[in-house]
Formats: C-alpha cells, structure tokens, sequence
C-alpha cells in the first residue's frame, strides 16, 4: 500500500491550505479526512510499485515460455504431418 510518510506528508500539505478560520478545527479535519482517505484506498485494493513491477516482470517471463512452447508445439506439429 501507500508509506505512511507519504501520507503524512499530504496532511501536512493539506494543513497548510486551509483558511485560518479552518485551522483551529485541524485534528478534527485531519482526523476525518485520514479515515476517508484510508477507506477510499482499502476499496482501490492498491500495489505497491514494487509489487507491480515484480508482477510485470514474471509476466514477461511467462510470455516468453509461451511463445517459446507454442513455437515447439508448432515444430513438432509440422514434423508429424
């Protein structure tokens, strides 16, 4: 999921573009506003760079054991006709 500093980060962003008069209410804004955000990226059943680049690169691998097999199978198809 998302590193905590990165949120945090935003929040304190995010602080600094609130009205004055806003200000004074900045836990509990922050405080709703994590959980709307916490809630919102639980339901995206977001990866992590790291997570996807490893998933991207096995699928590179298994493309290429595909086509490596379909190729054989195709040799070995033309070999028996």
């Amino acid at each position: 999921m998302i590193k905590q500093e990165k949120i945090e980060d935003f929040f304190q962003e995010f602080s600094k573009l609130l009205p004055d008069d806003l200000r004074r209410f900045k836990k509990d804004v922050d405080k709703n506003l994590k959980a709307a955000m916490t809630a919102a990226f639980a339901r995206m059943d977001l990866v992590t760079r790291e997570e996807f680049d490893i998933q991207s690169a096995l699928l590179s691998k298994t493309r290429l054991l595909v086509e490596q097999l379909t190729q054989k199978l195709n040799e070995l198809e033309s070999k028996q006709e």
